[in-house]
């Protein structure tokens, strides 16, 4: 082996003679077979670098496949022409839908204020009662005085700076007639012609504002629960103050008041001129007996509630009086579109209860979608323990001799007629 060659010194000199032996045009063209010429992706790899492929053979060129672009190819997406129908569409739902939610809202809003206030304001005149101040006084002022040790009042106005507590102008009845509150100054422009009190202005703690007028001729009775002492006022109330709408049925509501200012009717069906519906307080055995000629009434009760009896009273103190039954047949003939008539206690045919105009009316449209009716009294006596009355119901109307005088609840309402 002396003087021989290693294979170590033969693989060596081989690796001279491979690099040796490359041209410049074989390296070249080797190096244009590792290129892609797509514009589109060039990828230049070594396999002992790439972790991502892993079967590539170490010290070998991965490729990358070029990406290729088909201009032919539609991308799915909405045309400006569709969106802007589909706005539109949405536009028309929302100004179609919106205004009555709003609306429904805030008629809902009134009414949970409205009843909140009732509430707290008859259980103020209840605990008057039963201390022994509620009647007595011969003015609005000293009523209010009394008044606000029970419930907080924030401020007081006389009867000529009643816009100072109150709205200047309100909406009322069925005409939308704008009465100036400035001249609402007498109990006589609530319709109480007989009490000859001033108006006040009121506002209370609550937010809710007020003009009232007090009835001297107020009753209380220390040992009855049956005294709300809400005939002892006429009251006309906004549940959110000076904000519009200002109008009646609305955020505009009232006790005990038949009209406003220069007002005669709350509505008017077939030249009669209806005042606000209202639901009666109970006239005592001893106040029956004592005014029965003046209320109109021939047959009192033996008890102190005679409901019917309080209507009576109601009307005649505002000098008005109960509708009666041609009266009442009237407005139902108006309020159900067709002539409703039809003896005692004998029902009308289906005929559907127009809510619309229920509502304009001031009558309790909650109480037919409730309790699925309401009656109305009528003045018609039939004896110390009944009188007339009228049932108006979702799908048709009668009239009953036998209504008790004695019953109250959500579903009884009177109200009144002018001459």
């Amino acid at each position: 082996m002396g003087g021989g060659t290693s294979l170590s010194s033969h693989r060596a000199g081989f690796g001279v003679f491979r690099s040796k032996a490359i041209s410049k045009s074989t390296a070249e063209s080797a190096f244009a077979d590792s290129v892609n010429c797509n514009d589109n992706a060039i990828t230049t790899s070594n396999a002992a670098h790439s972790p991502r492929n892993d079967n590539t053979v170490k010290g070998s060129v991965s490729i990358a496949k070029p990406i290729k672009y088909d201009s032919k190819r539609k991308k799915a997406a909405f045309t400006l022409a569709e969106v802007l129908i589909t706005l539109a569409i949405i536009g028309i739902v929302a100004a179609l839908t919106i205004p009555t939610l709003v609306q429904n809202f805030q008629s809902r809003a009134w009414d949970t204020a409205s009843e909140v206030f009732q509430r707290k304001l008859e259980e103020s005149l209840k605990v008057m009662n039963v201390q022994g101040t509620l009647a007595g006084y011969t003015t609005t002022e000293a009523f209010v005085n009394e008044l606000s040790k029970h419930i907080k009042i924030t401020r007081i106005c006389d009867n000529d700076d009643i816009t100072t507590c109150f709205a200047d102008k309100v909406t009322w009845g069925t005409e939308n007639e704008e009465v100036e509150m400035a001249d609402v100054k007498r109990a006589s422009h609530f319709g109480q012609d007989s009490w000859g009190t001033n108006t006040v202005g009121v506002q209370f703690a609550n937010g809710v504002n007020a003009v009232l007028a007090y009835n001297p001729e107020c009753v209380q009775n220390q040992f009855s629960n049956q005294i709300t002492g809400t005939s002892c006022l006429a009251i006309l109330y906004d549940v959110d103050g000076f904000k519009n709408p200002n109008t009646q049925n609305k955020d505009l509501r009232s006790i005990n008041v038949s009209s406003l200012g220069g007002s005669s009717c709350s509505f008017e069906v077939g030249g009669i001129c209806f005042g606000t519906p209202f639901q009666p307080t109970a006239l005592t055995a001893a106040d029956c007996n004592a005014n029965k000629g003046k209320y109109g009434i021939q047959n009192c009760m033996t008890g102190d509630n005679d409901y019917w009896g309080g209507a009576m009273k109601t009307c005649a103190d505002q000098g008005k009086r109960l509708p009666n039954d041609s009266e009442l047949l009237a407005l139902a003939n108006d309020l159900y579109g067709k002539d409703m008539s039809g003896g005692d206690g004998e029902p009308v045919g289906v005929q559907t209860l127009d809510m619309n105009k229920m509502s304009q009316y001031g009558l309790p449209v909650d109480n037919v979608t409730t309790y699925g009716g309401f009656y109305l009294w009528s003045g018609q006596e039939t004896d110390a323990s009944y009188a007339h009355q009228r049932v108006f119901e979702s799908m048709g109307t009668s009239w009953g001799s036998n209504g008790g005088r004695g019953g109250s609840g959500p579903i009884l309402w009177a109200v009144c007629v002018g001459e």
